[in-house]
C-alpha cells in the first residue's frame, strides 16, 4: 500500500515537470497522510491542458451514502481496479497525476516496525497513478477526492511490503490523462516501477505521527544519529 508520502519539490519544477498552465503555490511537504488534501493532476473534459488541484486523500464513490468511506479507499489494486464498484467509473473516466518524490513503507524487524524512505535514484520528481471522484452530500456540499494505485513490489521492496504504489514514466502522462485510451493500454501501466531506478534507506520514528512534517522526516537515519544537534 501507499499510506504516507512527500512532495518537497520547489513549485517551479513541479510546474514545468507535469507542464501546468498556471504557476504552482504549494509548502514542502515531508509526511503527506491520508484524509489531508493532496496536489493533484488532471485534465478535465473538453480542456487540452492540465489543473492542479488539492483533493482529498481517500476516495469517496459518487453513490457513497457517508464520506467515512474514504477512509479505507486511500489505495486501489491495479488488479481489479477496473472492476471494483468503488473504483470502476473512476478508473473509466476520471484518472489523475499525484505528484510525489518519495513515499514510505515499514520494515517489520521483530516487533519493531523500522520505517523506510523510498524516492527514484537522484530524488527527482514523479507522478503515483491516481483516480479522483466528486461527492456531493444530503446538503448539497460538494466534495472532491481521490486514492493512489498500487500493484505488486519490485525487488527493492519486496522484503519490506507486498505492495507498492503506481509510478509512471512521463511519457505515459498524456495517455493516462486523456479518456480515450483504451482500458487494455492503462492496465499494461498498472506494473512494478524498475527496483534499479529506486533508492530506499531507514529513517527515524518522527513519521509514524502525521503532527510531524518537517525535513527531519527523511533524513537517514544514521545522519539524525550522528548529528550534533541532537
Amino acid at each position: 500500500m501507499c499510506g504516507r508520502f512527500t512532495l518537497k519539490t520547489p513549485p517551479l519544477k513541479i510546474q514545468e515537470h507535469f507542464y501546468l498552465p498556471e504557476e504552482v503555490d504549494l509548502p514542502p511537504r515531508y509526511n503527506i497522510a491520508p484524509s489531508q488534501n493532496i496536489a493533484v493532476v488532471r485534465q478535465l473534459p473538453g480542456n487540452s491542458f492540465r489543473n492542479l488541484n488539492l483533493l482529498r486523500w481517500g476516495l469517496v464513490p459518487f453513490w457513497a451514502g457517508d464520506i467515512k468511506i474514504g477512509h479505507r479507499l486511500i489505495n486501489a489494486r491495479g488488479e481489479t481496479v477496473s472492476e471494483k464498484p468503488s473504483f470502476r467509473a473512476a478508473f473509466r473516466k476520471r484518472r489523475c497525476l499525484i505528484p510525489a518524490d518519495g513515499f514510505y513503507e515499514w520494515l517489520h524487524t521483530g516487533s519493531t516496525k523500522q520505517p523506510m524512505f523510498l524516492q527514484l535514484t537522484g530524488a527527482t520528481l514523479f507522478s503515483f497513478a491516481g483516480l479522483w471522484e466528486s461527492w456531493t452530500g444530503p446538503d448539497g456540499s460538494r466534495l472532491e477526492s481521490c486514492t493512489i494505485i498500487t500493484t505488486k513490489p519490485n525487488a527493492l521492496i519486496r522484503h519490506v511490503h507486498d505492495r507498492m504504489p503506481v509510478i509512471l514514466h512521463p511519457d505515459q502522462y498524456d495517455s493516462w490523462l486523456q479518456e480515450i485510451t483504451p482500458p487494455p493500454v492503462l492496465q499494461k501501466m498498472l506494473s512494478p516501477y524498475p527496483a534499479e531506478g529506486m533508492e530506499m534507506y531507514p529513517v527515524s520514528q518522527a513519521v509514524n505521527s502525521p503532527k510531524n512534517d518537517t525535513p527531519a522526516c527523511v533524513e537517514p537515519l544514521k545522519q539524525q544519529k550522528n548529528s550534533p544537534n541532537r
